[in-house]
């Protein structure tokens, strides 16, 4: 690329995380409160839908990729949810373990979780600065 042309980032497509056997992911992130896009078995990955846009979470099986149980170094992906006290209390209800309880953070509230593969999803919150959020 010569130094007159550049590139714009337009926003993210898919995040992808490597999960070590598809169908259990699913489960699991099923109970944490995703839907599938798709599925595709055969080539071992599934998409999970994550509010109204079109790119998700995309799980892609690895065989090398063994549960892990936490703490460890982990990029960690965090999603908007109307209120993060709320699904902390739904995903425990689901069987899912918290890292943590729900703490504070600058625009609200977030709690996090981890699959079993150790993928650390954040669920936040903008109670404290709603002008902020997707939906006021």
């Amino acid at each position: 690329m010569s130094d007159d042309e550049s590139y714009e980032l337009l926003g993210f497509d898919n995040v992808l995380l490597p999960v070590g056997d598809l169908g259990e992911a699913v489960a699991f992130y099923e109970r944490a409160g995703f839907t599938a896009a798709f599925r595709f078995d055969e080539g071992g990955i599934a998409l999970l839908k994550v509010g109204g846009e079109t790119p998700g979470i995309l799980l892609r099986a690895e065989e090398a990729v063994g549960h892990r149980p936490p703490p460890w170094p982990s990029p960690h992906v965090w999603l908007e949810v109307p209120d993060a006290r709320t699904a902390a209390r739904t995903l425990t209800a689901a069987g899912i373990t918290l890292l943590d309880e729900p703490f504070s953070v600058a625009t609200g509230w977030t709690v996090e979780v981890a699959d079993p593969w150790g993928n650390i999803l954040g669920f936040t919150d903008y109670t404290k600065r709603p002008e902020l959020a997707r939906r006021c």
